[in-house]
């Protein structure tokens, strides 16, 4: 599967085929390379990272087999909360989160798409558009 939206079937696709709201990226990297390249990416952005979920670390410990399976949450009080003055039920997916992920062995980054958020909370363009910043900072960690 290349950059853009998700257009291939990979084990774990939502029921009826792949998500318009959903962007997958590949990285080079790792897993573990990727999830600390987002951290200091988005902290250099000024973002505050607020939280790595271990999914596949955690299920480890319950003796459970999981791919690397990681959720990076993240992003700036600064953009998020006149999003979520607006409308206050997108608090359920602010902050922004990645998932970073081991498909057969290539590492994926996944992230929902902000016009999708937008259209999820009747948010304005100019309020969508405090959401877009995931893109170009995804694009960054995946790139060189």
């Amino acid at each position: 599967m290349g950059d853009g939206p998700v257009g291939a079937p990979f084990a774990g696709e939502p029921v009826g085929g792949p998500s318009p709201t959903l962007t997958t990226k590949a990285s080079q990297r790792t897993v573990e390379e990727t999830v600390a390249r987002l951290q200091a990416l988005a902290e250099g952005r000024g973002m505050e990272v607020f939280a790595v979920i271990d999914h596949s670390g955690e299920a480890r410990k319950a003796g459970l087999e999981l791919r690397d399976t990681k959720v990076v949450i993240f992003g700036s009080p600064v953009a998020g909360t006149p999003v979520m003055a607006a409308a206050p039920l997108a608090a359920l997916d602010l902050p922004l989160k990645a998932l970073i992920w081991s498909d057969a062995g290539q590492t994926k980054v996944t992230y929902t798409v902000p016009a999708a958020l937008g259209a999820r909370y009747g948010l304005s363009e100019e309020l969508t558009a405090r959401l877009a910043g995931i893109e170009g900072l995804i694009e960054e960690v995946v790139g060189g």
